[in-house]
C-alpha cells in the first residue's frame, strides 16, 4: 500500500534525511519519502501491517523533530 501523508509544522532537510533513513529501516517498509519543501511524507509499505508502520513513522517524526507533526 502506498499513501502520501501531509506534514504540518518546521521540517529541515537534514532531519528529513534522518526521518526517512530510520523509517525505510522498519520491517515490512519498501520506501519512504519526506520532502521538507512539499511538506509530505509518502509510505509505500506492506498491507498486512500498514497502520502498524504509521504508527513507528509517527514516533520516529515525533523523536527527530518534535515540530513536525504527520496529519492522519
Amino acid at each position: 500500500m502506498r499513501k502520501v501523508f501531509k506534514l504540518d509544522g518546521d521540517l529541515c532537510a537534514n532531519c528529513a534525511a534522518k526521518i526517512q533513513n530510520s523509517i525505510c529501516k522498519l520491517d515490512g517498509v519498501n520506501s519512504a519519502s519526506v520532502n521538507a519543501m512539499t511538506l509530505k511524507f509518502t509510505l509505500d509499505a506492506d498491507d498486512t501491517a500498514f497502520d502498524s508502520i504509521v504508527e513507528q513513522s509517527v514516533r520516529i517524526f515525533a523523536d527527530i523533530e518534535p515540530d513536525a507533526e504527520v496529519v492522519l
